[in-house]
């Protein structure tokens, strides 16, 4: 679809919710998967700040997908949309894991999908002591906060060891392989994540009569499902997780998340993997050995922030440069040109035409 398109199924869906819409997208496209981070708070600023309505008749609705990202981003979004709105509903189409979460839970309403998913907020902590790849030496590997405590649990409950002196030489072994600063790191994610969840649900559920149960939600959701990549249905969310929150969409609401959500695979390519190497055999399907050959630039959309009023979206602009050696196989590098946000507020809908004023009558001869 053409943004005029998109943004006509935005003005549906805002008719049938009695909202204002804000799309918040990140690519969850093969081998170019995009994190939510701090600077797409600066342009969702400029969408909940450009509606210029008193709070209290605000109502937004954050259309969400996202494999997670930066743990800070859930509490500063959350926080500013609600200087601007007097509801707040996450709607989830499909991926809303790890920080997209933690952004549910601070929302007043979450509107699931059939296809939507929520997932674990147990955090994967990535910093310069973490141990190198196995398969790529040259990047760091993430460590799972709950791999850690599973791994204690492992050695305490399945092995049996319970002295002491036996769990020190353990955690001897565990520090050998990975550095005591990077586990130190895991010990303050672990803290982190369950604070901002419990800070997010305080949003909308009373921190004192309901902190039992703010506590079963956030055990539930950062040490008791074992995996991070345990997807939560509607249904295991408000029954087996309790999170009250979240709602069934309307038939019409259903099919408009659905459809938009659909619009945004397509314009970002999420269905297909990226793969340099075939982009550009695509371009190059004849090469002669020795031979550079590079690509037009092309482009790559890594996340969208859209409303009635603005389209933001970060781009990367790179190109392709490949030589086929003489055994047949081809070396490709991808050169980043530039990575980018870029805004268009071209009027999404054509106003109604003026009908033409018709001329004054001419009073009837006598």
């Amino acid at each position: 679809m053409s943004r005029p398109q998109r943004l006509s199924l935005i003005h549906k869906l805002q008719e049938a919710r009695h909202s204002r819409v804000i799309s918040y997208v990140t690519s969850t496209r093969p081998n170019l998967e995009v994190q939510m981070a701090m600077d797409s708070i600066r342009r969702i600023y400029d969408h909940v700040a450009a509606i210029q309505r008193p709070k209290e008749e605000v109502k937004i609705d954050l259309f969400l997908h996202s494999n997670g990202g930066d743990g800070t981003v859930p509490w500063r979004l959350v926080t500013l949309i609600r200087e601007y709105a007097n509801r707040f509903t996450v709607l989830v189409p499909f991926h809303a894991f790890s920080a997209a979460t933690l952004t549910a839970l601070g929302a007043d309403a979450v509107v699931m999908h059939p296809m939507g998913m929520l997932g674990p907020t147990d955090a994967t902590v990535g910093n310069e002591f973490n141990p190198p790849d196995p398969r790529n030496p040259a990047r760091n590997i993430g460590i799972s906060v709950e791999d850690v405590t599973a791994f204690i649990a492992l050695i305490k409950e399945e092995a049996g060891i319970q002295h002491e002196d036996q769990l020190m030489e353990i955690i001897k072994v565990l520090a050998d392989k990975v550095h005591p600063l990077a586990l130190g790191n895991v010990k303050r994610s672990i803290s982190q994540s369950r604070m901002m969840a419990r800070k997010l649900l305080s949003h909308h559920m009373d921190s004192v009569r309901d902190n039992h149960k703010i506590d079963e939600l956030v055990d539930k959701l950062t040490s008791k499902l074992y995996y991070h990549g345990h997807p939560i249905n509607r249904t295991e969310a408000k029954e087996e997780i309790g999170l009250g929150t979240v709602e069934l969409p309307s038939p019409v609401v259903e099919k408009l998340m659905w459809d938009l959500f659909l619009d945004y695979e397509e314009e970002m390519e999420m269905e297909t993997p990226f793969d340099a190497g075939a982009e550009f055999l695509d371009s190059f399907p004849a090469q002669v050995a020795g031979t550079p050959n590079t690509t037009p630039p092309r482009i790559a959309k890594l996340a969208i922030i859209e409303s009635m009023l603005r389209t933001d979206s970060s781009e990367m602009r790179y190109e392709l440069t490949g030589t086929k050696n003489p055994g047949g196989g081809t070396q490709v590098s991808l050169v980043k040109l530039s990575q980018r946000w870029t805004l268009d507020t071209t009027p999404p809908i054509a106003p109604p035409a003026t009908p033409p004023t018709a001329p004054p009558a001419t009073p009837a001869t006598p």
